[in-house]
């Protein structure tokens, strides 16, 4: 098939909250937007999103953006980046406006004011919602409807970043859904990709979430950090062992009063953290996989038998349980954790520039400093808001001052296409070692057996369709996942090594870089100690 070309100021990958709030904002500003997706443009994690948005906006009594920062400090183990926290937190009000100016419609309390909600780590009610908690659907909704006049390629996979000599982005290599390769010019290229959660077996991820961004990435030259930091949801419905995307119970339905038993019907959040059954999402995660193996059982339960108009009120989570044969409103909700968060990402900067001039990120694919060792709830909806309208002003000014050159890759024709091999392993044996070993508990000898499952499965081959580029994703996803938590021999935020429990303050309070190395192997390198 014969290649195609196409020619953009910005093209952006992926169709979630940080994307097509760059893109809109880009547009708006008159730059040329290419916004590309594999699957249909509202497929992506953000439209899974239940609880909210996290955002103080001056209307809640004692409420605080630094009560909001510290907050999210403390989630995050040690490792946020202060700064990075504190100003995406205090950007997050201008931002959560515009959101409401494009057309989300978030709940309103009987003032007629936001009507707020609690999770897990926040000190006070500070989370906006919309649709009792169909939150991410509201948000996609909004910017998909305004993004309507943008160009829009769904079902296009992103392969790799296409580079000058001298290193800077070129535009994106793509293969379409017939796997026919097209090659968009640009000298910005932005990944809002999301995470890798379908590194699991179970995941409240979608089936889009397989670290393409990531791995685009590190194959061009970038740094990652933060990958051991996958964060479990502490509640996703369980009906049985399964594999692939769960149904998500929200924190809000915690925060709300619902309290979590074991199989006795015993609370054994009380006493584990001053907040109890609304700890951050490490220290009850962690809790229920200690009590599922105290008790050699399969879940504990959920009990929001108390509430007041379950119904009404978290009307997606009551689906799910219904079409699972469970009432919440007369029994408990059987629950167990499942992958839901990827912390780390690609390394930027405030302004979602990454070490390869030209390719920026923003979302889950991107490590900030915001989420640290944990994320805290809700926050991420409101970092991509925040950090998708960052890189669009940064793109557009930098096109202004020259930094980004308008015209690249004019000499010498298209590049090779497809890619070049690369390492590629059965996804089922991915997600089965990682699962196996890297989640909730792990410790050296499973991380170490894992990683040689993941390499006795992988061979060198060249993606030729879209789940060729997502397994080769997986497949290093995996081995830098797995290098950086056999790296990390202590317990931290959603790291928790069973062989090394304790937090180690003095050696390794400090962020691990990944990079490829010379073969295309990731190589873990220590980073900079975070300040106090």
């Amino acid at each position: 098939m014969n290649p195609w070309e196409a020619e953009a100021d910005l093209v952006v990958v992926g169709s979630g909250v940080a994307g097509l709030t760059a893109a809109l904002d880009a547009a708006a500003a008159g730059l040329r937007v290419v916004v590309v997706t594999k699957d249909a443009v509202d497929a992506g994690s953000t439209r899974w999103a239940q609880g909210g948005v996290a955002v103080v906006v001056g209307d809640v009594a004692g409420d605080s953006i630094d009560a909001h920062v510290a907050d999210t400090l403390e989630a995050g183990g040690g490792l946020c980046d202060p700064a990075a926290v504190a100003s995406i937190i205090a950007d997050g009000p201008a931002a959560v406006a515009r959101l409401r100016e494009r057309g989300a419609r978030f709940d309103a309390g009987p003032d007629g004011r936001l009507a707020r909600t609690r999770e897990g780590g926040h000190s006070a009610f500070r989370v906006v919602h919309a649709g009792g908690d169909a939150t991410g659907a509201e948000v996609e909704r909004a910017l998909v409807h305004a993004s309507g006049g943008l160009p829009l390629l769904t079902d296009h996979v992103a392969v790799d970043a296409l580079r000058e000599p001298d290193g800077r982005v070129a535009g994106l290599a793509v293969l379409d859904g017939s796997g026919r390769p097209g090659v968009l010019r640009a000298p910005a290229v932005l990944l809002a990709t999301g995470g890798y959660g379908q590194l699991y077996s179970s995941t409240t991820n979608p089936e889009t979430a397989t670290g393409d961004g990531v791995a685009l990435a590190l194959r061009a030259g970038a740094s990652a950090a933060d990958l051991e930091f996958v964060q479990f949801h502490p509640t996703v419905l369980y009906t049985g062992p399964a594999v692939g995307r769960r149904p998500l119970v929200t924190e809000a339905v915690r925060g709300e009063g619902a309290v979590l038993l074991d199989r006795a019907g015993r609370r054994f959040m009380t006493g584990v953290h001053p907040l109890a059954d609304l700890a951050p999402r490490d220290v009850v995660a962690a809790a229920i996989t200690r009590r599922l193996a105290e008790t050699g059982t399969s879940c504990v339960y959920l009990d929001a038998r108390a509430l007041d108009g379950f119904a009404a009120r978290f009307p997606t989570v009551y689906a799910a349980c219904r079409a699972a044969g469970i009432d919440p409103v007369r029994e408990p909700v059987p629950v167990t954790p499942a992958a839901h968060y990827s912390c780390g990402g690609v390394v930027t900067d405030a302004s979602g520039r990454t070490a390869v001039p030209g390719l920026y990120a923003a979302g889950e694919v991107a490590r900030t400093g915001l989420h640290g060792a944990n994320r805290l709830a809700s926050n991420s909806l409101l970092e991509g808001l925040v950090m998708g309208a960052r890189v669009a002003s940064t793109v557009v000014a930098e096109l202004q001052e020259g930094h980004l050159p308008a015209t690249l890759l004019r000499e010498g024709g298209l590049p090779a296409i497809p890619a070049p091999a690369v390492p590629l392993a059965d996804r089922g044996v991915v997600q089965r070692a990682m699962s196996g070993a890297a989640g909730v508990g792990r410790d050296g000898a499973g991380l170490a057996a894992a990683s040689d499952a993941v390499e006795a499965a992988t061979a060198l081959a060249v993606p030729i369709d879209r789940a060729g580029v997502e397994d080769a994703a997986l497949t290093l996803l995996a081995q830098a996942v797995l290098a950086a938590a056999g790296t990390r021999t202590e317990s931290r935020g959603c790291h928790v090594r069973t062989d090394f429990p304790a937090r180690d303050d003095v050696w390794q309070r400090a962020s691990l870089e990944v990079v490829l190395d010379g073969t295309g192997r990731p190589e873990v390198r220590a980073g900079k100690a975070v300040a106090a």
